[in-house]
């Protein structure tokens, strides 16, 4: 993809944030802007959707307050994937802690929410994985 190109798709995947579109196409809109072939632009281009989603998703959290669960879960879930396509390792295992902690205090009303030990097994994995050891403690307690 060329630079024009990628700015274009930028532009729209921001567009798409700010009207709150979090599904499919929008991340496929962020993943064609990270095929970029240019190593300077990419890096630069992460750089600036990482500070970018950051914003919103604090925005956007705090929206959602007097939204159902399942609303919560699938935003949450949005930006999780959103973050790992940027590689912002960090926000992508904050939203994903947050959404496991959502469906565990939920889980005594909805048993489907239930998360499973093989799922905070496998979050405390990604967090030690990714150098965030005081994270992966913090897992002991609900496994």
């Amino acid at each position: 993809m060329s630079l024009p190109e990628t700015a274009q798709h930028t532009r729209l995947f921001r567009s798409q944030i700010v009207a709150r579109r979090f599904d499919d196409q929008s991340l496929r809109i962020l993943e064609s802007v990270l095929a970029c072939k240019d190593v300077k632009s990419i890096m630069q281009t992460r750089s600036s959707l990482k500070d970018f989603m950051r914003s919103e998703s604090l925005a956007v959290i705090r929206e959602l307050s007097q939204r159902t669960v399942e609303q919560k879960l699938s935003v949450v879930e949005f930006f999780v994937r959103a973050f790992a396509l940027i590689g912002d390792i960090e926000s992508c295992l904050a939203l994903k802690y947050e959404g496991l902690l959502l469906r565990d205090i939920k889980s005594s009303a909805d048993q489907w929410m239930r998360v499973s030990y093989e799922e905070w097994l496998n979050f405390a994995e990604h967090s030690l994985d990714n150098g965030f050891h005081a994270v992966a403690r913090q897992v002991n307690f609900f496994c």
